[in-house]
């Protein structure tokens, strides 16, 4: 599939309103795809809801950073008091945590930020610089006042005659096609 003689994006359908947005969104996914998004000049309740998105994991990755850095930090104090370099002052142990809880928190903090950071610009897929959908006719109007919905020809089900009959059914404003 394709449009001219590039490869086919997908199918993207323009609409007024918000809740024709929404009414489109249920059709279409109540007719089985999947790889769907919209494009709205401001959050519209229940769009993600409608959409099926799930959230992103970014959450537990940057948990899991987080201990595996405070974890890191402990055992560096550790290795590098109790094991490598063991000094006797003032007749305090030589595994004496509570002088290295400034060192554990700290690298806490840094793995978890870093690698929270890392994650949520991958699970974004970013950095892009360009996007296929910016050359939809119109689309700079998403950030102004319509809304815009777009049909993936990468969905498994994906049929351009039938996505174009569909989005028709819908009363779009206009449906076009976007090259990849």
């Amino acid at each position: 599939m394709s449009v001219g003689t590039a490869p086919l994006y997908g199918v993207t359908a323009e609409f007024r309103e918000p809740g024709a947005l929404l009414a489109a969104i249920r059709e279409v996914r109540q007719a089985g795809y999947t790889r769907i998004e919209a494009y709205t000049p401001f959050s519209i309740e229940g769009l993600l809801e409608a959409l099926g998105h799930r959230r992103a994991p970014v959450a537990l990755v940057t948990l899991i950073s987080g201990m595996i850095g405070g974890a890191t930090g402990f055992l560096m104090c550790w290795y590098a008091f109790a094991v490598y370099y063991p000094i006797n002052v003032g007749g305090r142990p030589n595994n004496s945590w509570p002088a290295w809880i400034p060192i554990t928190f700290e690298m806490t903090v840094l793995f978890a930020a870093v690698i929270g950071t890392i994650a949520m610009l991958a699970m974004n897929g970013l950095p892009r610089l360009h996007h296929p959908i910016f050359e939809a006719p119109d689309f700079r109007r998403a950030s102004r006042d319509r809304f815009f919905l777009c049909i993936e020809a990468r969905d498994p089900q994906f049929d351009l005659f039938a996505v174009r009959e569909l989005l028709a059914s819908c009363d779009p404003l206009t449906i076009a096609e976007v090259a990849a």
